[in-house]
């Protein structure tokens, strides 16, 4: 599926970039829309990444998409308004600056990465290290749902190796608690 590869070229080309190896195995972390590329990365090539980070989201289900309803030719989805935003994810800790802050920095989402289902053949990509930063959901609760085969978390349920971190905020920690966050990460990125 060359749109789908298309959209993981950026992580392959900075894991390369790295000198990222088999010996030498980077940490990925993603977050919210991310997760179809990083799925993919982890599907294509599971032991270049030693741990994948979740941040409120999760691995990609095969054949899943973010937003197949997406029109064919939008290119690209800017970041919509705050109050539409508030009704898809949480925006809890996030002030007016920030949230002025966040704007500013924002980038569109690419249409394909939203829009294309997620090809995904290759079972390694659950053996990887998997760590889950629970934010706007608490981590019981997302267990739980993927437990109960809920569509959004149904992944979840079939990594080997999983650890959960809860983080109460909002969908966006790297704004709304960026230190906590950041040792978060450093955390399970030195776990063997």
């Amino acid at each position: 599926m060359r749109c789908a590869v298309g959209t993981i070229q950026p992580i392959l080309k900075l894991i390369t970039e790295l000198g990222v190896s088999e010996d030498q195995p980077a940490t990925l972390v993603a977050h919210s829309g991310a997760n179809a590329p990083v799925s993919l990365v982890l599907d294509q090539h599971p032991e270049l990444v030693h741990r994948v980070v979740w941040v409120d989201s999760g691995p990609a289900a095969a054949g899943g998409a973010f937003a197949p309803e997406l029109p064919k030719e939008l290119a690209e989805l800017p970041l919509p308004s705050f109050d539409a935003l508030s009704q898809q994810a949480s925006l809890e800790g996030l002030s007016a600056e920030v949230l002025e802050r966040f704007r500013d920095r924002a980038v569109p989402e690419p249409g394909p990465v939203l829009r294309q289902p997620v090809r995904l053949t290759n079972d390694a990509r659950r053996r990887v290290r998997t760590t889950l930063v629970c934010c706007s959901i608490p981590s019981a609760q997302v267990l739980e749902l993927a437990r109960a085969g809920h569509p959004m978390f149904a992944e979840v349920a079939k990594i080997e190796r999983l650890d959960v971190v809860d983080l109460p905020t909002g969908h966006w920690p790297m704004w709304s608690r960026p230190r906590d966050l950041a040792q978060s990460i450093q955390s399970a990125a030195s776990r063997s």
